[in-house]
């Protein structure tokens, strides 16, 4: 009995000293730009370093290390490491271009998420450095480089909320459309104007509508003119592949669903309107003073007293 008690508590001792092996020295495995995410959020930049390092060796720099390694580059940008998020993210982007020599950028999904993260970081570095101007110069150049792959919008996003505010609002496609045809932006001056960017798939879409909803209520009688632009993603419920009359009839129906407080508002369908206006987050709220100005330019979710505040503002003068 003691012989096998003694072989069984070494049996444990083992595997208690394996397992601390692997917290200590993570494996590379298949998801790693997920684990990595996780481990950013968490501020585990050690273990996420260590993952990398262990890939690295194993697969080398695949599109989803890259993908995995600009996570890297955020956490240490948020954690005030400015020297080492930069040099991920310089990383990340001379590795893609050398890969975009054999292959598209949209030919998986990990090489864009890594190339446009990336550069966003570069950017904000400029700016937390104060070099403002050399930050726009740099998406510009970007969004002229990859103006025709799926980082678009994500850079045109980023440029707009440098440079976007007090200039002229770009203008809308309005060719295809659900309810009433769209006014040309132009023909609106003299009226402020709410842009209200939204996707059918989008839950933070439907808990703005509300919002919308009141304002347009409180602030329409005041002159106030919203619009919907929306854009075909290549599906509809439950993710389904959809043909293009299919997801418009999707898409006509959830607006009529969940947002019952704002029929009547005409709803522009178009992507080219989505990458102008950098909408790689819905909802994007873009208000437009009666000049047809960018009085505000916000990617994500508004509450409804902040908006209201800037609504307030625009329609007073």
């Amino acid at each position: 009995m003691k012989r096998t008690s003694l072989r069984s508590s070494r049996l444990l001792f083992a595997l208690s000293a394996v397992g601390l092996l692997l917290a200590v020295v993570p494996l590379c495995s298949a998801g790693i730009a997920e684990d990595v995410h996780a481990a950013v959020v968490q501020n585990r930049l050690a273990w996420a370093e260590a993952a990398l390092k262990t890939c690295l060796v194993q697969h080398g720099q695949t599109p989803e290390y890259l993908d995995a390694l600009s996570w890297l580059a955020r956490g240490y940008l948020n954690g005030n490491q400015p020297d080492r998020a930069q040099n991920y993210a310089k990383q990340i982007e001379v590795q893609a271009r050398q890969q975009l020599l054999k292959r598209s950028l949209d030919a998986e999904p990990h090489l864009p998420n890594a190339l446009g993260a990336a550069i966003e970081v570069e950017a904000q570095l400029l700016v937390s450095g104060g070099q403002r101007v050399q930050a726009i110069a740099l998406l510009r150049s970007r969004v002229a480089r990859y103006r025709a792959t799926s980082i678009r919008a994500r850079l045109q996003k980023n440029l707009n909320l440098l440079s976007l505010t007090g200039q002229p609002a770009p203008p809308l496609n309005v060719a295809q459309y659900l309810g009433p045809k769209p006014n040309d932006l132009s023909a609106l001056k003299g009226s402020p104007v709410l842009l209200f960017f939204w996707a059918h798939w989008c839950a933070d879409c439907k808990s703005e509508g509300p919002i919308i909803t009141q304002l347009r209520t409180e602030f329409g009688p005041k002159g106030l003119t919203v619009v919907a632009p929306t854009q075909l993603y290549g599906y509809a419920a439950q993710g389904e592949p959809a043909k293009p009359q299919a997801e418009l009839a999707w898409i006509d129906r959830v607006w009529q669903h969940f947002y019952p407080g704002l029929g009547g508002i005409p709803v522009p369908i178009s992507a080219a309107n989505f990458n102008n206006y950098g909408c790689s987050t819905t909802p994007t709220l873009v208000l437009l003073d009666r000049s047809g100005r960018v009085a505000l330019y916000h990617p994500g979710v508004l509450p409804y007293e902040t908006l209201r505040a800037a609504v307030e503002k625009t329609v007073a003068n």
